[in-house]
């Protein structure tokens, strides 16, 4: 599991025109699931998000009150190694990565945390508003 972190002031994910997930400070996640991803991978990563001492004085998104947004973002297991156009091998189907995404989002929501969420699948357009900017990359297992 690849997960992206972007630090923000706030951020929201609209799915044709319509607002679906909003948060004020805090972190985005971009989830990007693989093929052997499952409940450890989702721990790990959830664990992560919410205690990493990424925010303003050194504190966790848990510490600080903060909110999460989470994306599922297939596209973080690109294979660009060849050519001109990327593998999406790596990449889990929708049918095992939807699960898991929804659970790292309720993971999140166990801890306390506000948690908003994109639209699965969809073609969404995502404002992020970058503070810092601090941008973090988690590699699970790691």
């Amino acid at each position: 599991m690849r997960t992206v972190l972007q630090r923000v002031t706030a951020a929201r994910v609209r799915v044709e025109g319509e607002v679906v997930g909003e948060i004020g400070s805090g972190l985005v996640a971009l989830v990007g699931v693989t093929h052997d991803d499952g409940a450890d991978e989702v721990a790990t990563t959830v664990r992560k998000i919410a205690e990493l001492r990424i925010m303003a004085d050194e504190t966790s998104v848990s510490d600080s009150g903060g909110g999460v947004l989470v994306i599922s973002q297939f596209t973080l297991h690109a294979d660009v190694r060849k050519g001109r156009r990327p593998s999406w091998n790596a990449a889990a189907p929708g049918a095992v990565a939807e699960p898991l995404v929804d659970a790292v989002a309720a993971g999140l929501r166990e801890r306390g945390i506000e948690v908003a969420t994109g639209r699965f699948g969809a073609d969404m357009a995502i404002d992020i508003h970058a503070d810092g900017p601090v941008t973090i990359v988690v590699d699970v297992p790691v």
